[in-house]
């Protein structure tokens, strides 16, 4: 099948995201000034890959605010935690409650980001405004290889996680290897 044939997806390299440097990446979600869509794709694979999906979820519980959920997945019977934005306070209970300590505050910012991966938006060979403004190559558009340092957590976003990353033990884990 030719590549034009293929379903492009976002690509995000978890070994060379550099957190600080995502206030540089332009996000072309029209609905909200200032968004950075990137932010919150980092939340929701943070919790994709790093939340050890208890059953009994101590960090839904504890929310004041009942922001957390647990979501089920294609890809994890067990489900994802979501945080609703406009219920979070960002009061860190969750991470007070976490008993492994994989939710940290700083990943769960007040103020809200969304991400669309451009659906429906990108003229034929167009990469997403984010694609064009990451300076550290960490993001990409393009037809997902299919590789052993890879994952698509959710539909359209492949993350990759080369051997001897911090990330490495989590993504093995979720493929069940």
């Amino acid at each position: 099948m030719a590549e034009v044939d293929m379903v492009k997806k976002l690509i995000i390299d978890l070994s060379k995201c550099k957190r600080q440097d995502l206030s540089r990446v332009q996000c072309s979600y029209k609905h909200h000034v200032g968004n950075n869509g990137v932010k919150m794709l980092l939340e929701k694979i943070h919790f994709a890959l790093i939340c050890r999906k208890c059953h009994s979820a101590p960090c839904v519980k504890a929310c004041p605010q009942e922001a957390l959920e647990k979501v089920p997945t294609q890809n994890d019977d067990e489900g994802v935690l979501k945080r609703a934005e406009m219920l979070c306070t960002g009061c860190g209970t969750c991470a007070i409650a976490c008993p492994f300590g994989t939710i940290y505050t700083d990943l769960i910012p007040f103020v809200t980001d969304l991400c669309d991966v451009c659906k429906n938006r990108l003229k034929r060979e167009e990469k997403p405004l984010c694609v064009q403004t990451c300076e550290d190559g960490s993001i990409d558009y393009a037809v997902a290889p299919k590789d052993p340092d890879s994952i698509e957590p959710f539909e359209n976003i492949v993350v990759k996680v080369p051997e001897g990353t911090l990330w490495e033990p989590f993504l093995k884990n979720n493929q069940g290897t």
